[in-house]
């Protein structure tokens, strides 16, 4: 009997290692509101390659967990959920945050219990300089995005180019690159307004962008917010060419464009999702096709680039790693490639990748490059 006892209660303790041994790594991200469609997208590109990497025996004998929790894209919910994940949860990591001002809401967090966030689903310059110790991006920044974007317009002959951003530190910081691009081609917008991000109201800009005679509108802002001031523009018979930024790169989104989805022009942060010539892009298809899926989305695509950095950061953290030893093994990377693209950090750079593109919507309903 007390031999049974005994077996029941180091099975029970061996049970406990085993639920410990789990590395858990943490998000927080609008699962619903707004952004709802490309978080998932993003998410499950993430969940392709750590499903795979877990499929093989996880990273030195342990398998990854990802706790998410849905911040409906308010910034104070956001920092309430990392530090659940933080204090509670007891994460190695938070991970693929979503959203400018969440991740600097988060940022207090971070410096006080010296935890690592990877791959913050957004490219606010704020994230990148001045360098935060604890901030390791894997995507370029908005403002190289807006700056190509102004560049490719002038380029193909549009004189008058408007701009509409939400009234945010995302929208600020992105309208700083749109205006390195308009003062690299001697021009300035010929429209400049600001939208609320809680409730977006496009009724009073609209007809100043239909007066101006606007040739172009390039949209920063996320999500359903964009959609509504796309279909507010068509109804008010412009037929300006509408540009947005990566934050938008998702099928979901497409899907909420509808009928006036083809024709946007959405930058890009990581090579064309079609393209099986990039490495990057085929093991993410063939893991997709393993599943069932046919194909991947661009915001698929970012989310599989962050889990190889993720899981890179663990392998090099080593068996039983601790914040402080994913911090170190983050600030030593060199030349890691991802396939065919390559992670640098140092603990003076946390960039990462500086690609950026151009992609327009086809009329299949799928971008193109």
């Amino acid at each position: 009997m007390h031999r049974r006892h005994w077996l029941f209660a180091l099975t029970a303790a061996l049970m406990s290692l085993a639920a410990q041994a789990q590395l858990l790594i943490g998000q927080t991200a609008g699962f619903s509101g707004p952004v709802a469609a490309g978080v998932k997208e993003t998410t499950d590109g993430a969940k392709l390659y750590l499903d795979a990497v877990n499929a093989r025996g996880g990273v030195n004998g342990q398998k990854i967990e990802l706790i998410s929790l849905d911040d409906k894209f308010d910034p104070k919910l956001a920092a309430d959920n990392a530090r659940e994940l933080i204090v509670d949860k007891k994460v190695l990591a938070l991970f693929l945050t979503r959203g400018t001002p969440h991740a600097q809401a988060i940022m207090p967090l971070l410096a006080e219990h010296k935890i690592a966030l990877i791959a913050p689903s957004t490219g606010a310059m704020v994230l990148h300089q001045p360098v935060h110790p604890y901030i390791f991006n894997v995507r370029a920044t908005y403002q190289r995005e807006a700056e190509r974007a102004v560049r490719h317009l002038s380029l193909i002959g549009l004189e008058r180019i408007a701009v509409i951003q939400v009234d945010d530190s995302f929208g600020a910081d992105s309208m700083a690159g749109a205006q390195k691009g308009f003062d690299a081609v001697g021009k300035q917008p010929v429209v400049l307004e600001k939208f609320d991000r809680a409730q977006p109201n496009f009724a009073p800009i609209v007809p100043k962008i239909v007066q101006a005679d606007a040739q172009a509108v390039i949209i920063i802002g996320s999500g359903s917010a964009v959609v509504e001031g796309v279909k507010a523009l068509r109804a008010a018979g412009s037929r300006a060419q509408v540009v947005t930024l990566s934050n938008n790169a998702s099928a979901g989104f497409i899907k909420s464009l509808g009928e006036h989805a083809r024709g946007v022009i959405v930058s890009q942060v990581f090579p064309y999702e079609r393209s099986l010539a990039a490495p990057i892009v085929k093991e993410a298809v063939d893991l997709a096709r393993a599943k069932g899926q046919q194909e991947v989305s661009p915001a698929m695509m970012e989310g599989f680039a962050a889990a190889k950095v993720l899981v890179e950061a663990l392998r090099r953290a080593g068996p039983n790693p601790t914040r402080a030893q994913i911090v170190n093994a983050l600030n030593g990377i060199r030349n890691f490639d991802i396939g065919g693209m390559e992670i640098n950090y140092s603990p003076t750079d946390h960039t990462g990748l500086d690609y950026a593109d151009l992609s327009i919507i086809g009329p299949d309903g799928k971008f193109r490059r």
